[in-house]
């Protein structure tokens, strides 16, 4: 497999992984500069060259992993027969640099409402690096033509069409997925918050609405769906930033766009 597909495998699998490269040789070694390793929690695709270099580069990988880093780092290795090296001898005669690339689980966003004030939002958030899922029970909002605007999308975009229980895709969703709910329908918009508080497994939750809307979205909350207020809190609304207060859909979208990006950032980088 290469390195190309075997990242794609890992982001596929939602797996963190860490890209690592041969950075630069001097001297004789085992690979060329630009050889390729993906080091994944149990598996590798790839090598470096083997030995001592490649061995030392796979735990270090992994420590990486498990630790959550994100930053990438650059390990210097002398190939003689005087370095005391953790696995074996490379006597080679040269020096290399590989450079470890952290490859994380990218975040997922999930967009419920995908009319203009959606399209507008999905349009921004298709140009950051995440899985995009979109979701309408209107067939026409989310039809090939009119998303054809997300065709050069950085994100990878998942498009559902729920003509029933749009709440059933929560289940779906990726761990930590960010739900966004803004449908056409406010019973729609209502069913999705009760379903989004019995799902353990979701990031933020926010709804778009006015003070009066959520007064009483909170209240059934409470009353027909049996939430108490420290569950109910995980809903923010209204989303965006509160000093933009135009009313235009690419406005509000550029809003709560920049508020969820905020988010992220509040969660580590």
């Amino acid at each position: 497999m290469t390195w190309v597909a075997a990242v794609a495998r890992l982001r596929a699998r939602r797996e963190p992984g860490v890209l690592v490269t041969v950075a630069a040789v001097r001297g004789h070694a085992p690979r060329d500069a630009g050889a390729k390793l993906v080091v994944g929690r149990g598996e590798t695709w790839g090598s470096i060259g083997g030995g001592n270099v490649e061995a030392v580069a796979i735990d270090r990988a992994r420590e990486m992993i498990a630790a959550g880093e994100r930053k990438p780092e650059l390990m210097d290795f002398a190939l003689n027969d005087k370095v005391t090296n953790q696995h074996g001898v490379q006597c080679c005669g040269g020096t290399v640099a590989v450079l470890l690339e952290p490859l994380p689980v990218v975040r997922a966003v999930a967009v419920f409402g995908v009319g203009h004030v959606g399209l507008e939002l999905a349009r921004i958030l298709a140009r950051q690096e995440l899985d995009l899922h979109l979701i309408d029970s209107r067939a026409d909002v989310i039809a090939p033509e009119r998303l054809e605007v997300l065709s050069d999308a950085v994100a990878q975009v998942h498009v559902h069409h729920t003509p029933l229980l749009p709440e059933e895709v929560l289940q779906e969703l990726p761990q930590g997925t960010h739900v966004l709910i803004m449908t056409h329908d406010h019973a729609e918009d209502a069913a999705l918050c009760d379903a989004a508080l019995r799902t353990p497994h979701l990031g933020s939750i926010g709804l778009i609405g006015s003070t009066a809307k959520w007064a009483r979205f909170r209240k059934r909350l409470a009353t027909e769906g049996g939430h108490d207020d420290a569950v109910i809190d995980r809903i923010k609304t209204p989303i965006g930033l509160p000093d933009i207060t135009g009313k235009e859909p690419a406005t509000i979208a550029v809003s709560v766009a920049a508020d969820l990006l905020r988010t992220f950032e509040s969660e580590g980088n």
